[in-house]
Formats: C-alpha cells, sequence, structure tokens
C-alpha cells in the first residue's frame, strides 16, 4: 500500500508531505484544483516521461517520492536483479528530474534505471484514469481480463517466453538456411579457388626467394665469369698459387727469426694469411659448385615466380603469406556447408520442441478460457444488475486468432443494455455504462490479482443517483480487501471513504500552487454538503451531507 507521498516543486506543488492509511481513500476537490497534478506526480513513480515543463516556475529541480509497503516476493525478487537494497516491506521511490528535463530514478536510495520502475508499478498501483475507459476497447485488455480471472497468469508468462524463444529460434533457422543457400551457389567457385591456390603448394617467404635467385640466374654468365677469375687468380693453374707462396714466406721467415726477432711476428701473420685465403677459395668454389645456372633452371625459376604475381593479382594480396590466409579461409568455406548443416538440424530440433510445447500451452490456455468464459460473463452481469442495468446482458466471447505470444485465442466483450443478442462493447455501450462495465471488471480483478493499491479517476462519471451511490458501496467494498484511491465528484461516494483529503488551489505571490490536506468531522460534512449542492451550501446540504456520512460508516 501506499504510505506517504512527498512532492517538491511538481508543477502546481511546491511543497507536499502526506500519509496515507489503508481502506478506502476519498480525494476530492473544485475542477481544475490540482487532482490531475497530484495523479501525475505518481505517475512519474511509475515511469511515466519527465521534462523540464514539470519544474515547478523558479524552481531548479523537482522532486517525487513515496514510500509503500508490500510484502510481495516478486518485489524482492526485482529488487535483487537490479543491485537495490530491499528493506523489510518498506520500499523507498524517487524521481528527481533537473532543468534540462533529464530524470535520476531511485529505489531504497539505490540508482535504477527507469524501467525498473515501470516493473515495479506493476505489482504496487493499479491507476485506473479517466480515459483508460478505452481500454475495454482493446482487445489485449479484454484477453487480460479474462486470463486474470481463468488463473492463466503463470502460464500466459510462460507462453509469452515460449513464443519468443520460437520466433527467435525460426528466425534463425531461416537465416541459418539462408547461409546454406549461398554457401552451396558459391560452393563450386570456392572449391575452384581453393583447388588452384591448394595446388600451388604455396610457402611462406618463397617469392623472396625466387626472386633472389632470379636476380642470379639472369646474370648468370658475368657470375660464373667473376668466380672463374677468382679462382684462377686465387690458384693460376701456370703459376704458383697464393697460398703456396704464402707458405713458403713463412717458412723462410720461420728460419731468420732467430736472428731477427720481427721476421717471427711476420712469419705468423703469412700464415694466417694463407689460411684466409685457403678458406676464400673453398668458398668460391663452393659457390660455383652450387650454383645452377642453367637456362632450364632460369626458366623454371620464371614459370613459379609468374604463377605467384598472377595469384597474387587475383587475390590482391602482396605477400604468399596473405595468399595462404586467403587459400585457409577459403577452406573453412567448403567445411562450413556442413557445419551449417550440423547447426540447421540442431536448431531444428529445438524449434520443434518448442513448438510442441507452445501448442500444449496455448492449447492449456484456451480450455480454461472458454471454461471461465461463462462465468466471467456472468459476474458481470451480476454486478450491473446491481448498478441498476437491470435489462443487460454481458457474455465473453473466446474466438480462434493466428498465434501470437498469448496463444491463440482472442476475446471479444459483446453487450447490450436492454438484453437479447449482445454487440461488441466498444461499439454499443454509453459513456454511463461503460463506467459501470469498468468499475465491476475492476472489481472483479481485483480479488484475482492482488495489487495492493488501486486508484480510480472519476470512474462514476457518467452516473448519479443511486446508481452512484451503488459504485460507492462497490468501491468501498474493494476498500475493506485493499487500499483503494476515489477520484470523484460525487458526494454518494465521497461518503464512503475510510479517510478523505481535499486537493486546493490557492494564489500565492502571483501563482497557484495546489496543495491536499485531509480532513474530518465538520470539514468532510462541509466538502460532501459542497458536492451536494455546489459553491452555495445549505443548511439542507449540510444535514443531506451528514445523513451520506452516517449511512456510510
Amino acid at each position: 500500500m501506499l504510505k506517504s507521498l512527498h512532492i517538491r516543486n511538481y508543477i502546481l506543488i511546491d511543497s507536499l508531505d502526506i500519509d496515507f492509511p489503508g481502506g478506502l481513500i476519498i480525494i476530492t476537490g473544485q475542477t481544475g484544483a490540482g487532482k490531475s497534478v497530484l495523479l501525475g506526480a505518481l505517475s512519474l513513480l511509475f515511469g511515466a516521461k519527465a521534462d523540464a515543463s514539470m519544474i515547478s516556475a523558479g524552481a531548479d529541480s523537482c522532486v517525487v517520492e513515496a514510500e509503500f509497503e508490500s510484502d510481495d516476493p516478486l518485489i524482492r525478487e526485482l529488487l535483487e536483479e537490479e543491485d537495490a537494497e530491499a528493506d523489510g516491506n518498506s520500499l523507498l521511490i524517487r524521481r528527481v528530474i533537473n532543468s534540462s528535463g533529464r530524470s535520476r530514478s531511485f529505489v531504497n536510495d539505490c540508482p535504477v534505471q527507469v524501467g525498473m520502475l515501470q516493473k515495479l508499478s506493476l505489482h504496487l498501483v493499479d491507476i485506473h484514469s479517466q480515459h483508460k475507459s478505452l481500454l475495454l476497447a482493446d482487445k489485449s485488455f479484454q484477453l487480460s481480463v479474462l486470463d486474470a480471472y481463468s488463473g492463466n497468469s503463470a502460464k500466459l508468462e510462460e507462453c509469452r517466453q515460449t513464443w519468443r524463444a520460437l520466433q527467435s529460434a525460426t528466425a534463425a533457422l531461416a537465416s541459418l538456411r539462408e547461409k546454406l543457400t549461398r554457401l552451396d551457389a558459391d560452393r563450386d567457385y570456392n572449391q575452384a579457388l581453393f583447388r588452384q591456390l591448394e595446388d600451388a603448394k604455396l610457402v611462406p617467404g618463397e617469392l623472396e626467394a625466387l626472386e633472389e635467385e632470379h636476380e642470379s640466374l639472369a646474370h648468370a654468365e658475368h657470375i660464373a665469369e667473376g668466380l672463374a677469375a677468382a679462382i684462377g687468380a686465387l690458384s693460376p693453374e701456370e703459376e704458383t698459387p697464393v697460398s703456396a707462396a704464402l707458405k713458403t714466406a713463412a717458412r723462410q721467415l720461420e728460419r731468420i727469426g732467430e736472428y731477427v726477432p720481427q721476421a717471427a711476428g711476420l712469419a705468423s701473420r703469412a700464415e694466417a694469411a694463407r689460411i684466409e685465403i685457403d678458406d676464400i677459395l673453398a668458398e668460391v668454389e663452393d659457390i660455383s659448385t652450387r650454383m645452377n645456372l642453367s637456362p632450364e633452371r632460369l626458366e623454371s625459376v620464371e614459370d613459379r615466380m609468374s604463377l605467384l604475381y598472377s595469384l597474387l593479382k587475383k587475390h590482391s594480396c602482396r605477400t604468399v603469406e596473405e595468399l595462404v590466409e586467403v587459400r585457409d579461409k577459403l577452406e573453412a568455406k567448403l567445411y562450413d556447408s556442413t557445419s551449417v548443416k550440423d547447426e540447421i538440424e540442431e536448431l531444428g530440433k529445438k524449434a520443434v520442441e518448442l513448438e510442441k510445447t507452445y501448442d500444449t500451452l496455448a492449447g492449456e490456455m484456451s480450455e480454461a478460457r472458454h471454461k471461465a468464459a461463462a462465468n466471467l460473463g456472468k459476474s458481470i452481469c451480476d454486478s450491473l444488475r446491481f448498478l441498476e442495468l437491470e435489462q443487460a446482458s454481458f457474455e465473453v466471447s473466446v474466438e480462434a486468432a493466428p498465434a501470437s505470444a498469448t496463444g491463440r485465442d482472442m476475446v471479444v466483450f459483446l453487450f447490450s443494455a436492454a438484453g437479447g443478442e449482445g454487440k461488441d462493447l466498444s461499439k454499443v455501450a454509453s459513456g454511463g455504462e461503460i463506467s459501470r462495465i469498468m468499475l465491476s471488471l475492476k472489481a472483479l480483478m481485483a480479488r484475482y490479482v492482488g495489487m495492493p493499491t488501486m486508484i480510480f479517476d472519476e470512474i462514476d462519471t457518467g452516473v448519479s443517483g443511486s446508481v452512484a451511490d451503488k459504485m460507492g458501496q462497490m468501491i468501498c467494498e474493494m476498500g475493506r480487501n485493499m487500499q483503494v484511491f476515489s477520484i470523484t465528484h460525487l458526494p454518494q461516494v465521497a461518503a464512503k471513504g475510510d479517510a478523505h483529503y481535499v486537493v486546493t488551489k490557492e494564489m500565492t505571490d502571483g501563482r497557484a500552487v495546489s496543495g491536499i490536506a485531509k480532513i474530518e468531522g465538520e470539514a468532510r460534512i462541509r466538502e460532501i454538503a459542497r458536492l451536494l449542492s455546489g459553491a452555495s451550501i445549505t443548511a439542507a446540504a449540510l444535514e443531506n451531507a451528514r445523513v451520506l456520512l452516517e449511512e456510510g460508516r
């Protein structure tokens, strides 16, 4: 239930701090006093859109805060999901709007998203404003009424989840089948590309090595001449080889080293030079032996380079390494169709199971709806006759509909004020009849939904006299089991409440300011009298007010 409400700088309300009891709470006031402003402030707490125009003139921000008491375990689960702390059965909700129009939301002083407020509202308050009577024409609302009455709520949520999962699986299957079609269409082309790259036996770094070898082969004659000349110079056929000459020189220098110390060092240097010359000669001869400078090898290298260059160009690559990546990706695509087929098979099985589950849930809900429809219609008829629509007929028709998140049914409310065959309620019911039907539905749903607080904003519009008195009795009966707020202009309803609050509007510093205060005793009698007679309160109105209040106790 709503325990208290605190408002700062919201439209016409500068400051408001008020506590509320349980039971039936009546709110009255002159037209335009600010009753709708009060409802707007409460709507903010439940996720309504916020903007800077809601801030009172001259203020920088506005704050709306309310304390609720609830032992609903679902609320505790919601708090845990948002990492908001629970405080026993107490729930403090606050919304702050700054001058830029941005807002911040808090639950038990923990910041939360606006969506969290909307979720909480489903378990805390049902606000029935005047325009909500239009819901009677909404097929979704009509179905929700029957589901609440038939006890389908748990199955309905399971059905919604199953439907979402089924739709997701169906969409994924369509996407996978489209992908498989594309893969199959490209398979031959990709196979040819892959085979060409696979046959090329690509080796990372190969092109650089081939380019280096090609450079050598292209200058084969010059290289051969150079190597031969080097070998001839180091080891001439008709003259003493350089190595032999150095060996002789080293031996002679070594002999005189005993007499000329410097010669010994020169002998060592000559020997080192001989060893170096022998090593150079060996490497030059090795190069000459290993070099394949034949025209056939040049042609082979050029053919291989031509193949690699054409593949690089074809696949827009710069290196053989990139070609290897292309080859591997093509290979993955060729095998991807197999994995896609496996995915399709698995997802297909899941979709079949989901469809079976959905069919079962939809069937069970449909059966429950058909069983409950007649009883719901009879209950509403009984309420309408109590509200002096003695000849009224009200039927709940369950008809087949395309599959959706709510099953395979649609509901149509059929109504006739004069009995006989009912027609679509939205096309035949008057304003007063709509008010009585909606109250009957709300009273019935309150018993099945378990909402702790209900707010009626002039649900009695379009009725008067004894009908108004009976509507007051119904609302009062609801207040015995839950907290009910009734914003009304009818004295017959206002006299039924356990507590009575009046919304006022006064001029302060040249601007209108709204407020709300609890009234009791003589003040309440005068307010009921005002509702009876208008601005001029007569003695008869006061006496009538006392009688109404006495009867309402």
